[in-house]
């Protein structure tokens, strides 16, 4: 009777084992996917932005409470924003050593190759949003046929100027630089400076290098990027480049290289100054300093020739989701509510960027349909496609330019060496 006693509370104790075993899948199989998951995810953000920064944080913000909401799963971040003249340098060092970042902006025309060859992007091409995007945008963040980013900023620029001086002064913006020159002259005889220079950040004089290169490849020199890709041509080619380079330089304020770009947003709202070479992506900063400013957009002549001066047509601040993310499905979630039809609107138009889908439905700034009304007269150019670090250089090699401590010539033998050293490391 023991025995048999023994061996039953045994069996007893196998078959309650088992309907707790069971009973615990049950409870697996019913309870929620959310369930399962981590509670709490943390993204790892590089924007280079910072004059955004409030912008950004508060929408993420709105989509970790929306996100939270729809699937119980928690979203904080980190956010970083270093100035436009470090973040490049950051950015390949943290892609470089595997950081695991999970959201990253970058250049589309000029970066999104490299990026893309060297493993740090994630194929977004299946995500809805792609549907929705105008044709140049896609074409603008698409390589080998696959969508790496989603598009944000989307630019026509060339030089800003003072629409009201010019119109107090009679005058219109210049499409040669003959006439750029009588321009120049007019606004120096009514006593103010004909051109803002802002140089203290290196990004800004490598604004003068797309510029004059789209100027001539588009027109006089179309192979000149094909050839300095295969190392058989030298800015020597396009040398002519200094023309307008030197009649900025000559009519600017004389402390540039003291002047960053923020601090050359308030100088320019001062209406002080006739003209500046840069983009309308700093328009609500100069309004911020004067609201009353009348922004207008112009293309840069570069020569005599009326069709070389053409407003540069790109996609810049894009956003890709790195391959290296352990928290992809969040990271893309984050992503593609920046095109989320209800909320998209407002973080546009808050940071004064162009419509890029047809989502978008809000009314372009006046300053952005002047650039776009070159656009449709076909006077404009895709950004031309130059390496990076070519440019990077250039900003260094215009600074001691415009400062006298370099030469045309050493400017030249700079950006051929940049060039060269690209082409040796990419081959």
């Amino acid at each position: 009777m023991k025995r048999v006693i023994a061996v039953l509370l045994i069996l007893s104790m196998v078959l309650m084992g088992c309907g707790s075993a069971k009973e615990n899948d049950s409870t697996k199989k019913e309870s929620p996917t959310k369930g399962t998951e981590a509670k709490e995810v943390e993204l790892k953000l590089f924007i280079a932005q910072p004059r955004f920064r409030e912008i950004y944080e508060d929408y993420i913000d709105k989509f970790a409470e929306e996100y939270e909401q729809e699937t119980g799963i928690k979203v904080t971040y980190s956010l970083e924003m270093p100035s436009a003249d470090t973040a490049k340098e950051i950015l390949k060092t943290r892609l470089s050593t595997g950081d695991d970042l999970d959201i990253f902006a970058f250049n589309a025309i000029n970066e999104k190759v490299q990026y893309y060859k060297a493993g740090y992007l994630e194929d977004l091409s299946n995500e809805p949003w792609t549907a929705d995007l105008y044709d140049t945008a896609k074409q603008a963040v698409t390589y080998e046929d696959k969508v790496v980013a989603l598009p944000l900023e989307s630019l026509t620029w060339g030089i800003l100027y003072n629409k009201d001086l010019f119109e107090e002064l009679e005058l219109q913006p210049a499409l040669t630089l003959s006439d750029l020159q009588a321009n120049t002259e007019a606004i120096a005889a009514a006593g103010k400076t004909p051109f803002l220079t802002a140089y203290n950040e290196a990004w800004i004089p490598q604004l003068l290098l797309p510029l004059t290169v789209g100027a001539y490849v588009n027109t006089s020199n179309p192979d000149f990027i094909d050839k300095m890709y295969v190392g058989e041509s030298s800015f020597e080619e396009i040398k002519d480049m200094f023309n307008v380079i030197d009649l900025i330089h000559t009519n600017a304020n004389k402390n540039g290289l003291e002047v960053g770009g923020v601090d050359g947003c308030a100088e320019f709202a001062s209406g002080e100054y006739g003209m500046w070479v840069q983009g309308p992506w700093y328009s609500s900063t100069i309004l911020e300093s004067n609201p009353d400013f009348n922004i207008g957009v112009a293309p840069l002549p570069v020569n005599d020739d009326p069709k070389a001066a053409m407003i540069n047509a790109s996609v810049s601040t894009s956003l890709g989701v790195s391959k290296f993310s352990k928290n992809k499905e969040v990271a893309k979630a984050l992503v593609a509510y920046f095109l989320n039809p209800e909320t998209s609107t407002e973080f546009f138009t808050s940071c004064q960027f162009n419509p890029i889908s047809n989502i978008h439905t809000f009314e372009a700034y006046p300053w952005i349909n002047e650039a776009v009304s070159y656009v449709e007269q076909r006077k404009s150019y895709v950004d031309p496609s130059i390496p990076q670090a070519v440019k990077d250089e250039s900003g260094k090699a215009l600074q001691g330019y415009y400062s006298n401590t370099a030469t045309a010539d050493d400017v030249i033998a700079a950006l051929n060496e940049a060039w060269r050293l690209f082409n040796e490391i990419n081959q």
